[in-house]
């Protein structure tokens, strides 16, 4: 399993393998063409309300990521295909914030590592 998570601004790389953008929001300042996406999974993202309330705020990080994988919780249908993609290649979460440790990106990859380590495999 290889999910990676990178500023969706940094040059796109081989060894990203699928780029996945995790905004709800398209980043300011960047052609969708210079992307290089396989996909925009804007159902991913957080929701509107969860986003504002966290502003990228370190000290409500540890409550953001919680209510952040309850609202995962229930995008089941959304995250799957991306544990199953993992499976075969690398999946890189893309971002555009600018705080590298407190992003949904990061937040996501911690949620999905976890579920990850407790099930196993999901296409065995």
């Amino acid at each position: 399993m290889s999910i990676a998570v990178k500023r969706v601004y940094e040059p796109a790389a081989k060894s990203d393998g699928y780029r996945v953008l995790v905004d709800r929001i398209w980043p300011r300042g960047l052609k969708k063409e210079d992307a290089a996406l396989d996909i925009w999974a804007r159902e991913l993202a957080p929701s509107t309300a969860l986003r504002e309330w966290f502003g990228h705020d370190p000290a409500r990080w540890e409550c953001f990521r919680h209510r952040y994988a309850g609202e995962l919780d229930a995008r089941r249908t959304f995250w799957r295909p991306l544990v199953v993609q993992a499976e075969r290649h690398r999946v890189t979460l893309l971002y555009g914030a600018k705080d590298e440790e407190h992003n949904q990106a990061v937040a996501l990859k911690m949620y999905l590592d976890s579920w990850i380590k407790v099930n196993g495999c999901v296409s065995a």
